[in-house]
């Protein structure tokens, strides 16, 4: 994989220091050679899929283009056929298409909660991402340094959500997971890295353990959110074997069904922290396991249960 050298310049912006990788792209932290301003360099690779990419032996803070700490989970390429799905790499064509996606995507909406896009450009054959930089902290690193976790960070982003839908159109993120989302100093969320939308070939971007019945609405948020509490709340995932073994297929049948069922009977989140609130456990079942289940209900919901608090 390519390294950049501190100092070097990309596309007009000064590399100061390396910011992150996932399974498609390297973010580097740079200034404008003349405005001065820090930006987000995000740059292609020339192939990618989340389970290409080096993990490092211990779970740590440290970011390095070597590798990923263990508890991070890239993104994944994933291509949808008549057969059901399979999760493979991107080859360059596939990571300049994801770019273009990610890139009409946030080019599209102005909301303060969605990183902003300055521009979109090319260094040696390379496609670039030119984003606001975003000072805070992920919510995976806010997990793993075991730092306070706020529920109205999860509201705030269902609202954004929200708001995303019904004034740029919007429809879904795609890809939330604790990766994903930077909370400010302030408090404020940002959220980065929307999902690749489907292109010709049937290929999008996302992360099976956020999002394990592969679905392409606003439902796949919703899922990711309730599947984040339970994390929150447990210290674990609640399911292992990702995607369902279904996902994708067109058919359906009773063996799907009874598959689906199998596949939600996943460990309460009481029996593994006797403190849940059965409410939040009741919204968590709800995000997860109830496909009408949206976005307007899982806002009443945390409101009430918030206002409560």
């Amino acid at each position: 994989m390519m390294k950049l050298a501190i100092g070097e310049v990309v596309c007009g912006y000064r590399v100061d220091r390396f910011l992150g990788r996932g399974g498609f792209a390297s973010v580097y932290l740079a200034k404008d050679e003349e405005a001065g301003e820090k930006v987000a360099l995000k740059i292609g690779h020339p192939s990618g899929g989340g389970r290409q990419v080096t993990r490092l032996l211990e779970v740590s803070s440290r970011r390095t283009p070597e590798g990923i700490s263990p508890d991070e989970l890239p993104a994944e390429a994933v291509f949808f056929d008549g057969n059901g799905v399979r999760i493979d790499m991107f080859d360059e064509h596939e990571v300049r298409s994801a770019f273009e996606s990610e890139a009409t995507e946030l080019g599209r909406s102005d909301s303060s909660n969605l990183v902003r896009l300055r521009r979109a450009s090319e260094w040696e054959g390379r496609p670039v991402l030119v984003l606001d930089y975003v000072r805070g902290k992920t919510l995976r690193e806010k997990v793993r340094s075991l730092e306070g976790i706020h529920l109205n960070w999860f509201l705030t982003i269902v609202r954004a959500l929200q708001g995303l839908r019904d004034g740029s159109g919007m429809e879904f993120h795609g890809d939330l997971k604790p990766e994903n989302i930077i909370v400010k100093p302030s408090g404020k969320v940002v959220l980065i890295d929307p999902s690749m939308r489907r292109l010709g070939n049937g290929a999008v971007t996302m992360t099976p353990h956020y999002n394990p019945l592969l679905l392409e609405n606003s439902k796949a948020d919703v899922t990711a959110i309730g599947i984040m509490i339970y994390e929150i709340l447990t210290g674990t995932l609640p399911f292992d074997e990702v995607p369902w073994e279904y996902a994708g297929n067109p058919t359906g049948g009773e063996t799907v069904r009874l598959s689906l069922s199998f596949f939600y009977s996943y460990c309460p989140p009481q029996m593994l922290n006797p403190k849940t609130p059965p409410e939040l456990e009741r919204i968590v079942y709800r995000c997860i396991t109830v496909p009408s289940y949206g976005l307007d209900a899982l806002r009443e919901d945390l409101e009430e249960y918030i206002g409560r608090a």
